[in-house]
């Protein structure tokens, strides 16, 4: 994926803020999207790494240990690491809203689920 950062930053904003409940924050000094008031995906800038909210996270490091891994911050959290000049916007894709189903609640999961049903 192009790691220019404000084209993977419009990139995400793309596919996130269209969802119900997303809201678009800072975490520390890191850009972050919430659901229901709950991180589930912040953007590390400078090293053009994103934490993504995952309870799979063994089945994609087994996949691309390069593009898919755990620093020890995150060894006791629910969260994995992509590194965004390797990975395809279609995994992105599938991960963030992976991500966001895991963290938002079930009416907004009924609202996403009736957006997606309409279009």
């Amino acid at each position: 994926m192009a790691t220019d950062m404000s084209i993977f930053m419009q990139f995400l904003r793309s596919i996130l803020l269209p969802l119900p409940g997303v809201t678009e924050g800072m975490h520390f000094e890191y850009p972050a999207f919430y659901v229901n008031k709950k991180i589930f995906t912040n953007v590390k800038l400078a090293q053009e790494l994103l934490a993504v909210y995952t309870t799979e996270r063994e089945k994609w490091m087994a996949r691309d240990s390069h593009t898919f891994f755990i620093t020890n911050h995150y060894i006791n959290y629910k969260y994995m690491v992509v590194r965004l000049e390797t990975v395809s916007p279609d995994d992105l894709k599938t991960l963030l809203i992976t991500a966001y189903r895991a963290r938002a609640t079930k009416k907004l999961l009924k609202e996403y689920d009736v957006m997606m049903s309409a279009g």
